[in-house]
C-alpha cells in the first residue's frame, strides 16, 4: 500500500504496525545510495581526489555519530533501551585504543592515501558538510528520543548499499589498500542488528497518528540530510583560503 502526502496528512487513525513499518520502509526511494556520486562510485568513475574527498569529509559524519547516540541516551528514560543503545556508542568508539568503527575509518583514510591528522583536524571538512551533520546532531538532542531513533532507520537500507559500495571498491579502485575496508565488512554484519532493533522500538512506542508521522519525518530528515552531505561532497565547495 502506497500512502499519498494528502493520505498521511488525512489520516483519522493510526497505520497498523504492518502499514506503519511499510510507510518507513518506503522511504529507501530517498537514501543517498541513489545520488549520482554513489553511483558513479559503484561505476568506477570516480577519481583519486574524489574518493580521497569522500573518505574525509564522511568522517566527519562518522566521528559525530556516538556523539548523537550519546544525545539520544541522554533524553531517554527507559534503562532498558539505554543499556542496548549504549552498544552503538562502543563500536563507534571502541573498547580500547585501536578498536571500533572510528578507528576502521581512519584506516580507511591511511588506506586512500590520507593521514589521521587530516581527519582529525576538520580544516578540510567542507561547509555542507558540516551543516548538515551538526543539524543531526542538533537534532537528536532537541528531539524525543523516538524520533531521533527514527532518524536512524535509514540503517534499514544501509547494508545493500554498503555491499555494492564494498564490492564496487574492491573491484575498480586496486590503488586501495583492501585492510581499510574493514569498516564496512562489519557494518554488513552490525547494521541489520541495529536496525531491526530500531525498527522494533519505533513500531512498538509510536502508536498515535502523530507520533507515527513525526518518525516518518525523522527518516525523512535523516534522508535529506545524507543527501545534503553528499551533494556537497559532489560539488567539492569549499570557501576561498580554506584549501589545504
Amino acid at each position: 500500500m502506497i500512502f499519498t502526502s494528502e493520505q498521511k496528512t488525512l489520516a483519522s487513525k493510526p497505520w497498523t504496525p504492518e502499514e506503519f513499518e511499510q510507510m518507513l520502509r518506503q522511504q529507501h526511494r530517498r537514501y543517498h545510495h541513489l545520488h549520482p556520486f554513489h553511483q558513479r562510485m559503484n561505476a568506477g568513475e570516480l577519481t583519486r581526489s574524489e574518493v580521497q574527498r569522500w573518505v574525509l569529509n564522511r568522517f566527519y559524519y562518522q566521528r559525530n555519530i556516538p556523539l548523537k547516540d550519546a544525545a539520544i541516551l541522554s533524553n531517554c528514560p527507559d534503562h532498558q533501551v539505554r543499556r542496548e543503545w549504549i552498544k552503538r556508542i562502543i563500536d563507534h568508539d571502541g573498547q580500547q585504543a585501536g578498536t571500533g568503527g572510528i578507528e576502521s575509518w581512519l584506516r580507511l583514510g591511511e588506506a586512500v592515501g590520507l593521514s589521521s591528522e587530516q581527519l582529525l583536524n576538520d580544516r578540510q571538512v567542507l561547509p555542507g558538510v558540516r551543516y548538515a551533520v551538526d543539524a543531526y546532531v542538533n537534532f537528536c538532542k532537541t528531539k524525543p528520543w523516538i524520533e531521533a531513533i527514527a532518524s536512524s532507520l535509514t540503517e534499514l537500507f544501509g547494508p545493500d548499499a554498503i555491499r555494492d559500495r564494498l564490492m564496487a571498491l574492491e573491484q575498480y579502485y586496486p590503488w586501495i589498500d583492501p585492510s581499510g575496508f574493514e569498516y564496512f565488512r562489519v557494518r554488513l554484519h552490525q547494521a541489520p542488528q541495529d536496525a531491526r532493533y530500531a525498527l522494533n522500538l519505533v513500531l512498538q512506542h509510536c502508536h498515535t497518528v502523530e507520533a507515527q508521522q513525526k518518525a516518518v519525518q525523522a527518516l525523512i530528515f535523516k534522508c535529506d540530510l545524507l543527501w545534503s552531505q553528499l551533494e556537497a561532497i559532489d560539488r567539492g565547495d569549499t570557501r576561498p583560503g580554506t584549501e589545504s
